[in-house]
């Protein structure tokens, strides 16, 4: 919200510097994002955040000037000489401005004199440059008359500024339009002050000051039958004005108005858009005009009927933009009797669109469900500065000071008479009523606001203030507020904004902090979140909205999901079960710049739970690698080999053994969305953890992976940590050498290998300090159905020097052991 300081003077006194009214609004809650001076020098203390250069009228060479002669330079077709009176004596000077003419008088505009610093209207970007004297064509100009450009107020450049006709000539520009625009952040819960009445509301209240609201004056109900207006549905329209102003001008807006339009951010148009959107800057109330004899020729009986009610099914509508929109029930529309002529709050219709020949314009005003006002610009991505206000919501009371103002500008500005209104407000709000404690103020803020200052910044907010005995006040809301929705809690937010934080004392805590306690859920995730890294990966964090289809595969079909009530886009409408899916779809998105990655997410699942309103939300842990196992050098005689199931396998086998979890053992995996010959699951006690393996390639093209392999992996994360020890052994550095010697058995094919090394490590006991399996081989010299498995045994003692004798015992345990068990027998 840009809010020029000049303009929101008219509606309130402000007694104190720009700089420390930019810090109390920002301390009130309306942070003040940057500040843009407009001819004037920057003010003690205000930080201006501009990027773009601006210049400085000097009040001595940029004044307010009359025309009083405007004739053709002798020697070049597209320039004239003009003279001018700036209070003292005529000066003359050469310009190329295109909306002055010969024969000209009479009009107010700028003129600078030579010395004066403005902007360099022809170049980019924009720079400063000293006004000099030159020969023009032989002609010597040491004065110009001025654009907008040049002044730096905007990007206008085709002809001068023309003032209105009561500029005073000789006074300096700077006292007559100079001025200091403050863009404001206005957050959504700060909606009211979406206008230069809101905005000084606040003024006020922080300052002690007085509103002044912009005076209106009534017009009388009209008998004449202009219009029928008619609300289906009064939870989606609340309110509902049509104004009639007849014979009605169209032409420019005047220099005051379309100077402040232009500095709030709007493109001044004509006349009768600029008034709809001075008003909607002035009142906060979105305004939209129809040209009303349109209307009646659409009419069947002479006499509008103006509908505010859902689209029909089938209903289109051509917005002003030139744009064929497809409705549905889900838009809000203004119709007549012969179908939608707006977009409720957001766009008009092209059919009853004002133009240059409109004569009596039907004046809209109206309050509409913030709900479906934000559907609608969503849907059709149509941000405006009248849908912004809507979908934050505006008070349907707001309805007659804005029509009322607007009638009243385009009686003066327009020459148009104002007929009268007609309105439908089947259900009014009731005004609310709070009781407010006097104590919860002083528990809430841990001080004691006296009753007196309490009741002033109500007051000053324009809320009803009662005494409602007990030590309590009996505060109603005033009808522009709609905020207000948890009672005692925002009228406190109220006191202290007001008040000012930074009066608030700073206490300790009287009681003692209780004792750190680990938060182990938290440290372990971290926990994981360090292995992987170190294992290179890279963390991803994606959302956990998706869409049936997308997850089909990897949770099944005809399970239930957590499903949203108005999604943004049908990409994301359904909370996910899956976050594999999600990191498929980040992988599928990266692979289109990278040949390889290695992405990791822990994040949350939405799991229905029948008879809750709230799902389950258990984390998982999703990994997916693919392309190349090292980057390929130059000197490399052949590619890197690819990433493979064992390369999966080394990430998952590192992660539980950096976790210390005990007895984790692997097993062919079920899962039909893997690779059924590349593919293991993790069994932890019995427990499945997870899946990991190849993607099965049937759903490479589902999820947008091409030909390639990927391996992925999906774990239970809250089953996982759940065995991780809290503590665990940790092994002295060893003192004396190991012994290393390697075994080869054959066993059946059907006996795992995890189940052999299991064994073995039962077998070798204190002695056997680590178990490699190196060798797999089947075929020639080995009966059918059985395996040769090759194993790198490492024997170590942390007391004393192992002899081989002593090697050779424990070896043959192990043997004896995988025999008895396995039905295993030594390879030779």
């Amino acid at each position: 919200m840009k809010v020029p300081l000049r303009w929101l003077s008219d509606y309130v006194e402000i007694p104190i510097p720009a700089a420390k009214l930019v810090e109390r609004l920002t301390l009130a809650g309306l942070e003040v994002a940057g500040v843009r001076l407009v001819g004037v020098p920057a003010p003690e203390g205000l930080v201006v955040r501009d990027d773009a250069p601006r210049p400085v009228w000097d009040r001595d060479k940029v004044l307010i000037a009359e025309v009083l002669e405007v004739k053709k330079h002798p020697d070049a077709d597209r320039l004239l000489l003009v003279t001018v009176n700036y209070g003292k004596q005529p000066h003359q000077m050469v310009t190329g401005a295109t909306n002055l003419k010969v024969g000209d008088k009479g009009q107010k505009v700028v003129v600078a004199l030579s010395g004066a610093v403005l902007l360099d209207g022809y170049a980019n970007p924009p720079v400063l440059k000293q006004l000099k004297p030159t020969k023009i064509r032989g002609i010597l100009s040491d004065a110009m008359v001025c654009s907008a450009r040049e002044l730096g107020i905007s990007d206008e450049h085709e002809g001068i500024i023309i003032l209105e006709n009561d500029a005073p000539v000789g006074m300096p520009l700077v006292d007559f339009m100079g001025d200091i625009v403050l863009d404001i952040d206005v957050l959504p819960n700060m909606a009211r002050c979406l206008s230069l009445i809101g905005v000084a509301r606040e003024v006020a209240a922080l300052t002690g000051g007085t509103l002044k609201a912009p005076p209106t004056r009534s017009f009388a109900v009209s008998t004449e039958p202009f219009a029928e207006v008619a609300i289906e549905d009064p939870r989606l329209c609340p309110r509902y004005s049509a104004t009639l102003i007849r014979n009605v001008a169209i032409g420019p807006s005047p220099g005051w108005m379309q100077r402040r339009l232009t500095l709030a951010g709007m493109r001044p148009i004509n006349n009768v858009v600029d008034i709809t959107n001075y008003v909607m800057l002035e009142w906060g109330q979105p305004l939209h005009a129809f040209d009303h004899d349109l209307l009646v020729q659409r009419a069947s009986k002479g006499k509008p009927r103006i509908e505010v009610r859902p689209a029909r099914a089938g209903e289109k509508l051509v917005t002003l933009d030139g744009q064929t929109r497809q409705l549905t029930p889900e838009h809000l529309v203004i119709a007549d009797t012969r179908g939608p002529i707006a977009l409720a709050g957001v766009m008009g219709g092209a059919d009853t669109e004002v133009t240059a020949s409109t004569r009596n314009v039907l004046l809209e005003a109206a309050s509409f469900d913030f709900v479906s006002i934000r559907r609608t610009a969503r849907a059709f991505d149509l941000p405006s500065e009248a849908s912004l206000r809507f979908s934050r919501g505006v008070h349907p009371d707001l309805v007659s000071s804005a029509a009322l103002r607007a009638a009243e500008l385009f009686a003066q500005l327009a020459g148009g008479q104002v007929v009268g209104s007609v309105e439908s407000y089947p259900a009014p709000l009731p005004p609310q009523v709070v009781t407010l404690p006097l104590s919860e103020i002083r528990r809430s803020l841990g001080i004691e606001l006296p009753v007196v200052e309490v009741k002033r910044i109500l007051h000053a907010l324009e809320f009803t203030v009662e005494e409602a005995g007990s030590g309590s006040l009996r505060v109603t809301t005033p009808p522009h507020r709609l905020d207000i929705q948890h009672g005692v809690a925002d009228l406190i937010e109220e006191l202290v904004r007001i008040h000012g934080y930074d009066q608030l004392p700073a206490t300790l805590l009287r009681e003692q902090l209780p004792r750190q306690r680990t938060n182990w859920p938290l440290v372990l995730e971290e926990r994981v979140r360090d292995i992987l890294a170190t294992c290179g990966l890279q963390e991803v964090m994606n959302y956990s909205l998706t869409t049936v289809e997308r997850e089909a595969p990897l949770v099944g079909p005809g399970v239930e999901y957590v499903r949203l009530a108005n999604p943004v886009t049908v990409e994301r409408s359904v909370m996910r079960r899956s976050v594999l899916a999600s990191v498929l779809e980040s992988a599928a998105s990266n692979l289109r710049h990278v040949q390889g990655l290695r992405l990791f997410e822990i994040g949350f699942v939405y799991l229905p739970r029948a008879g809750e309103k709230l799902p389950e939300e258990p984390r998982r842990l999703a990994i997916v690698m693919t392309g190349p196992r090292q980057p390929e050098f130059w000197d490399s005689p052949t590619k890197p080999p690819l990433l493979d199931f064992f390369d999966l396998k080394g990430v998952v086998e590192a992660l539980l053994a950096e976790l210390h979890v005990p007895s984790a053992e692997f097993r062919p995996a079920q899962a039909t969305w893997l690779h059924p010959g590349r593919s293991a699951e993790v069994r932890i006690t019995d427990d499945l953890i997870g899946c990991f393996g190849q993607l099965h390639p049937g759903l490479n093209e589902h999820f947008g992976l091409g030909r390639r392999d990927v391996l992925v992996a999906e774990f239970d994360l809250e089953l996982l940590l759940a065995k991780v020890p809290r503590r665990h052994a940790i092994q002295p550095i060893p003192e004396f050498p190991p012994i290393r010697q390697d075994i080869a058995v054959v066993l059946d094919e059907a006996v795992p290998a995890a189940r052999v090394e299991a064994e073995i490590r039962a077998g070798g006991g204190e002695l056997l300090r680590d178990v490699k399996l190196f060798d797999v081989y089947r075929g020639p010299n080995l009966p059918e159905g059985k395996k040769s498995l090759a194993f790198a045994l490492t024997f170590q003692a942390l007391d004393r020097t192992l002899t081989d004798k002593d090697a050779a015992k424990v070896q043959q345990k192990i043997v004896g052991r995988l025999e008895r068990l396995l039905g295993a027998r030594l390879r030779a």
